[in-house]
């Protein structure tokens, strides 16, 4: 997540100042054919390109509008399971105990259920976060590479030692239990259940409140069947692929357009639509970038919802309603990223 009020002209340049130069040799080739070649044939007129590029614009404007939803939805399914696990803390901090029990085992079973709660979040933000086929790091050839640089630079990469030894030892101490799982926090919840259950049976938890934290569980099934519908299913490509495909045509035909109309000006003005083109062909560009970069919430990117922030609040919560003093430090921001 970017939290900076305002992204900087260099982080704007990194992030898509390399389009400006095939738009820029573009827009000098027009010219070159126009001017110096005499092609004038080649002009088309300005009308079409600007019903085109109206019609580009509201098909682009709706691919950002649902892609936008599927940021909002994915930071309320986070906020939800923030919700969910300070309450499953509550419930564990008020209602684990029995009489017989020592202080040391009533320690032993809240720590357990605590910790492999904060198991289950770095565990599911970890699934969450393995590319699927139509993301950025899986693509071919140079899209491919861009992408896994950016995960690296502007991403995931830029926290990769966000736990320590004591915090993967305490947490992942029963990771044997879940570990070769096709899914390991689905796994967790439903050892998590069953450990439950067998605190009833011992009659260490009454069967009333084991089943008030069965029904927590449950929500966290719902919160983590939600976030995974998200990283399942992508943004229907007849959107997401089709307004790039729209793009590349009006950038094709915006400089045919206007290259008879900047020649009204003079003959000078056949080249000042070099920058005029490349400007407006930029920002085309810039509008499809935002929304195919922010349709997959899950990505590992800058434009990402910060999991590992969420998480580590989760984590500070949890240590503290069992009354622990060594907490962890807080997510912060590394160059105005917060993953």
């Amino acid at each position: 997540m970017l939290v900076k009020k305002n992204i900087t002209l260099k982080k704007l340049f990194e992030f898509a100042g390399h389009h400006l130069w095939w738009l820029v040799l573009y827009m000098l080739f027009i010219a070159f054919l126009y001017d110096i070649l005499d092609w004038k044939w080649i002009s088309i007129p300005s009308l079409p390109l600007s019903l085109i590029g109206t019609a580009v614009a509201f098909y682009v404007g709706f691919k950002n509008n649902q892609s936008y939803d599927r940021v909002w939805e994915a930071r309320k399914i986070w906020g939800a399971i923030v919700n969910s696990s300070r309450s499953w803390g509550v419930l564990v901090n008020a209602y684990v105990g029995h009489s017989q029990l020592s202080s040391s085992e009533h320690r032993n079973i809240k720590t357990k259920l605590i910790y492999q709660h904060i198991a289950w979040l770095y565990i599911l933000r970890e699934q969450l976060l393995v590319p699927t086929q139509w993301e950025h790091a899986s693509l071919k050839w140079l899209f491919g590479k861009v992408g896994v640089k950016r995960r690296e630079l502007y991403g995931i990469g830029m926290y990769k030692d966000y736990l320590n030894e004591k915090q993967k030892l305490d947490y992942f101490s029963t990771a044997d239990q879940w570990k070769d799982a096709a899914n390991a926090a689905t796994q967790i919840i439903n050892l998590q259940s069953q450990y439950l259950a067998e605190q009833e049976e011992k009659e260490h938890l009454h069967m009333r409140r084991q089943l008030d934290m069965q029904k927590v569980l449950c929500d966290f099934y719902e919160h983590q069947g939600r976030a995974e519908r998200i990283k399942k299913f992508p943004l229907p490509r007849q959107y997401a692929s089709l307004s790039f495909i729209f793009i590349c045509i009006f950038i094709f035909l915006l400089p045919l357009g206007i290259v008879a109309e900047f020649e009204k000006l003079g003959e000078a003005g056949i080249w000042l639509m070099v920058p005029f083109g490349t400007v407006v062909g930029w920002v085309y560009v810039m509008m499809e970038l935002i929304g195919d970069y922010s349709e997959n919430p899950f990505e590992g990117l800058a434009t990402d919802i910060p999991m590992l922030s969420i998480c580590r609040t989760i984590e500070i919560d949890l240590l503290q309603m069992l009354g622990e003093t060594e907490l962890p430090k807080p997510i912060q921001p590394i160059d105005g990223i917060l993953m």
